[in-house]
This record gives C-alpha cells, sequence and structure tokens, in this order.
C-alpha cells in the first residue's frame, strides 16, 4: 500500500475512534444526569458573556487597616535564568477576598472547607449607589432586600446577594478607606438586620460589599460579620464590578483559594451574564 494511502487509512481509524469517544461521553453525561444537564437556576436561563469582578491588586491597594497586603521579591529573572518566578507574602483579607465562616468563628468552616457547590452561586445585586452618594455609611436594609424581592421575585436558593454601593470607583483613592481625623472610615456596608433577614427567609450562601467591610466603616462591633460567618456563609469584600451585570439573573463564579486552615484569601470572581 502506498505512503499516502496508508496515512489516509490511520487518519480515517482516529476520526472514527474520536467520534465513539465524543457519542460515549455524551451518553454517559446523560445517563449521569437521568437525560437532563442540569446546572443552578441562574445558569439554566443560558449566559452571553462574562464579568470580572475582581480589582487588580499590588501593595499600595487599599486595606482595611491601612498597612499593605502584599509584598512581592523577584527570585528568578527571565534574562538570567529562563523563566521569571516571584515569592509572595500576602495578607489574607487583601484586594477582592473571600471571608471563610472561620474569620469570625471559632470553629467555623476554613476556605478550604467551603464546598465547592457553595462557590457558583445566582447573583442578586442590591444597588444602594444613589443613596451612598449623599451618605458613605448607607446599609443595605431589610426594605432595599424587600425592594429587590418586588422588583425581581424571591432571592434564590444558594444566592450571592451582593451590596452595588459605587464604591469600587474610589479604589485607588482615600476615598475608598474614607477615614475621618479620628482615624474612623466612612463606607456602606450590611445591616445587621438585612443579614438576619437573608439568614431567616432565604436559602442565599454569600453576601458581598464593594467595599472594605461587610460591615459599614463605622462599625465598632462588627455586627454582620459575628451574625453571619458563623453559619457557615461565607462574605466577599472589595467585589468589582457591579455596575456590568443586572440586579438578577447572572451566575457568580468565586475562585476560591485552598490553603488549609485559611480565614480567607484573595479569590478570582467573575459573573456569567
Amino acid at each position: 500500500m502506498c505512503d499516502h494511502c496508508v496515512m489516509n487509512a490511520v487518519k480515517d481509524r482516529m476520526l472514527s475512534r474520536r467520534d465513539l469517544f465524543r457519542a460515549s461521553a455524551a451518553a454517559g453525561a446523560v445517563a449521569a444526569t437521568g437525560g437532563l444537564l442540569q446546572g443552578t437556576p441562574a445558569m439554566a436561563a443560558g449566559h452571553g458573556g462574562v464579568v470580572d469582578l475582581t480589582h487588580v491588586y499590588d501593595a499600595e491597594f487599599p486595606t482595611y487597616f491601612g498597612e499593605p497586603g502584599i509584598a512581592t521579591e523577584k527570585l528568578f529573572d527571565f534574562a538570567e535564568s529562563g523563566f521569571n518566578l516571584y515569592s509572595l507574602t500576602v495578607n489574607e483579607h487583601t484586594g477582592t477576598h473571600i471571608d471563610a465562616p472561620l474569620h469570625f468563628s471559632a470553629d467555623g468552616q476554613a476556605v478550604e472547607e467551603i464546598p465547592v457547590e457553595n462557590l457558583v452561586c445566582p447573583l442578586a445585586v442590591i444597588d444602594i449607589a444613589a443613596r451612598a452618594a449623599e451618605d458613605p455609611d448607607a446599609q443595605v436594609t431589610p426594605d432595599d432586600l424587600s425592594a429587590w424581592i418586588d422588583a425581581n421575585g424571591e432571592i434564590p436558593e444558594g444566592a450571592c446577594v451582593a451590596m452595588h454601593s459605587g464604591w469600587a470607583a474610589k479604589v485607588g483613592t482615600e476615598g475608598f478607606r474614607n477615614a475621618d481625623g479620628e482615624g474612623v472610615m466612612h463606607f456602606p456596608g450590611f445591616h445587621i438586620e438585612a443579614a438576619q433577614m437573608l439568614m431567616e427567609n432565604t436559602g442565599a450562601r454569600s453576601i458581598a460589599v464593594d467595599t472594605l467591610s461587610l460591615d459599614h466603616g463605622p462599625s465598632a462591633d462588627f455586627a454582620t460579620h459575628y451574625a453571619w460567618l458563623p453559619t457557615n456563609r461565607y462574605g466577599i469584600e472589595n467585589i468589582a464590578g457591579l455596575d456590568q451585570v443586572p440586579a438578577a439573573g447572572a451566575t457568580i463564579v468565586v475562585g476560591a483559594p485552598t490553603h488549609r486552615g485559611g480565614t480567607g484569601g484573595p479569590a478570582r470572581i467573575f459573573a456569567m451574564v
């Protein structure tokens, strides 16, 4: 047989095997789901794009305590070694990050223990930006949640309920921490009564804020942290891009870190819209 004929014969066999594998994989997926490919309620509607909800951060990124949250040291350089490599020293609660239940509880889930199914969630965005522009100490209240429900229906099971206060636009300015002359910060957050409403009346798994804390800036007791996190729900702080997603219908994907025993950590987070 000629070389050309042999090559064509091998190619035909490879294509046939590939088609067989594809068919087998598809059949297996259907069988595993009882004939229906399933997803979260938000995913079922389908999505046409992806929005990054993560700030790029460096040593200049604002932190709650005002100290740099990350330091880098270059250990290898491409010009000298043929590759680049950095050593990182990172505060867990820097940039766009997760607050694991362990952050404000004695025995809550560490960050690597958060079930992966809780990290893909229907996204409900509560917009208080207009109010926050007038009052930096504005908070998400039960009335805000009720207004969202009136407009969009019940908060989906497993949802991430996110506060859009417009604060993400202040990153890189003193206005993000917004500390007064006595060192008290002023920025929006979740009111304890809103957190309680979500815990008592919904199946929400997480809350997210575009500020430095789940509690508003002047809080001295961290009431929302202490109410929410010990129930093995988690929080997200310094989220970005909420002005680019709808109030309802998107799916958030939370790329939580998995360092053992962590109280949280920087995360890559995006929304499918």
